[in-house]
């Protein structure tokens, strides 16, 4: 998701990466320079 966000004009400002509660995150900036957060959390399920 970090790659296609670059690959769509955003700036990666901290890369995915391991996080303490089991899962990854990462943060871009849109072109408006918005802060937006990527995250997977491998202990949750949608339905």
């Amino acid at each position: 998701m970090l790659q296609q966000a670059e690959a769509a004009g955003a700036e990666l400002v901290k890369p995915g990466q391991k996080v303490f509660w089991g899962g990854y995150s990462g943060y871009f900036a849109d072109p408006d320079g918005f802060l937006w957060e990527v995250a997977w959390n491998p202990h949750f399920s949608v339905g």
